[in-house]
């Protein structure tokens, strides 16, 4: 399941006045600690392998870098990890609400750095758990709510990752294989600014356009 090709699929990459910018969503490292798995799938192991593989001139991971809100000492080991698998690629963390002391950890490297939102060239990026900020933008990226579409065919029904958009807004699905995402017409609650939104696009992570989905 952690495959290149999927981290493919699931990722983004944009050209912004940094260079060659790799977007992640909702990676919830350390998944394995609160979900009862008795074995370590070694996720974010492979993760940093393709980052370092792809070797982007910026890193920003959309937020819940880690799956515990707290931060035992495994958690902290497993973050400690990640971030020096990285080998020094420029990394930007939007802050997210499963992201609870995570600064403790990114301060002892100096390539990581912690923000609430940042904005790059007219490019805003943030996690989507609370309001907009309140700067000027061209573009929005955010992660937050795994955005996923529901297929219903009979008596059956199916649910695929996808890339959502809403105005101006694009929400990344969650680049982890073993979380399963949410549906797109309840996940939109969860971000403040965009609840009230009637309709949105959905695109599958191959680039397939769906089309608009009435929310």
């Amino acid at each position: 399941m952690c495959s290149f090709e999927s981290f493919e699929r699931l990722s983004m990459e944009i050209v912004t006045p940094r260079g060659r910018t790799l977007l992640i969503a909702d990676p919830h490292i350390g998944f394995e600690l609160s979900r009862g798995l008795r074995i370590r799938t070694h996720f974010e192991e492979r993760l940093a392998e393709f980052i370092t593989e792809k070797d982007p001139d910026l890193l920003i991971l959309l937020g819940d870098i880690k799956e515990p809100i707290g931060l035992s000492f495994t958690m902290k080991r497993l973050l400690m990890g990640f971030f020096s698998d990285l080998r020094g690629i420029p990394t930007i963390i939007t802050k997210g609400n499963h992201d609870g002391r995570i600064e403790e950890v990114a301060q002892k490297f100096s390539h990581v750095k912690v923000a609430e939102h940042v904005l790059i060239g007219g490019f805003l990026f943030l996690h989507g758990h609370r309001n907009l900020p309140e700067v000027e933008f061209s573009e929005g990226y955010l992660g937050h709510i795994h955005p996923a579409y529901t297929f219903k065919s009979g008596g059956t029904s199916r649910k695929t990752k996808v890339f959502f958009r809403v105005g101006r807004f694009l929400i990344l699905p969650t680049i982890n294989p073993f979380i399963e995402g949410f549906d797109v017409r309840q996940g939109i609650k969860m971000v403040p600014f965009l609840k009230d939104s009637r309709e949105g696009e959905a695109f599958l992570p191959e680039g397939i356009y769906l089309g608009r989905v009435p929310l």
